[in-house]
């Protein structure tokens, strides 16, 4: 995965980007890529794509999302099939398999505030290559020693490095690099042939931020419509950061935690 935003390469305009299926959507993400993953908890994943990866067989992958999924669902399906060697995530809760694994030392976690993550994204749709930001000053964020890989015994194997501290206007603030994986994976509500995407309420989350980011993006969208029939002002992500649409109509949406009176 590129760190940086100086390598990103120049995005195709507005010609028809349907690809037929999920299965052909990914067929070319290989071995040890590096992808951006949408959404929160369970909503705004996307699950299609995901599922279509987890058939076509790429291993050793490295994610970014702002969590890994639940047990059975989203990420934790290639997670639980020993797919994903390394993750930058902000949110490590609700998956017994992600903290055996993490703990076990078979997968490599960078943990970054998930603000910092956020940024960390945009930053790299934008082309910043880094930036200053408060958070995690103070601690082992910025100091370095947190736990990136476990051996076996549960010592630590890697840890996380010290990073540059600067002081702006008498506040500390820590240098954080922009983030520019392999490919973004993202669920919209609605999007055109043009790749112009819309999201819906609150599955908006990480989805913008993982589409600007991916060298190569690839969006499922529930609502696929002619390009004109979103109105500009409507439009969340522009056309110019997707390369692939995927038309699924009946994706399924589970309730994480569902509470009754």
């Amino acid at each position: 995965m590129d760190t940086g935003a100086g390598s990103r390469r120049s995005r195709r305009g507005g010609n028809n980007k349907v690809v037929a299926s999920a299965a052909e959507a990914v067929a070319d993400i290989g071995d040890g890529a590096s992808m951006a993953v949408g959404g929160f908890g369970m909503c705004g994943v996307p699950t299609v794509l995901i599922a279509a990866l987890l058939e076509q067989g790429a291993t050793d992958l490295e994610t970014i999302s702002n969590n890994l999924g639940v047990d059975g669902f989203g990420l934790g399906t290639l997670l639980a099939a020993g797919r994903i060697r390394r993750t930058i995530g902000s949110y490590v809760g609700n998956n017994k398999e992600f903290a055996r694994q993490y703990l076990g030392g078979e997968i490599e976690l960078e943990l970054t505030p998930q603000g910092t993550l956020a940024e960390r994204l945009r930053a790299g749709g934008a082309g910043i290559a880094a930036f200053y930001t408060p958070a995690g000053v103070g601690t082992l964020v910025a100091e370095g020693g947190l736990p990136w890989r476990h051996h076996p015994d549960g010592s630590v194997a890697v840890a996380s490095p010290a990073k540059e501290v600067r002081e702006f206007d008498g506040v500390s603030y820590v240098l954080e690099r922009a983030l520019v994986p392999d490919f973004g994976l993202v669920h919209a509500w609605k999007g055109d042939r043009h790749g112009n995407l819309v999201y819906r309420r609150s599955a908006r989350n990480f989805n913008p931020d993982a589409a600007a980011a991916g060298t190569v993006t690839i969006a499922q969208v529930e609502h696929l419509v002619e390009p004109g029939e979103i109105a500009p002002d409507h439009v969340h992500t522009p056309g110019i950061h997707v390369e692939r649409v995927v038309h699924v109509p009946d994706v399924d949406k589970p309730v994480e935690f569902r509470t009754v009176r």
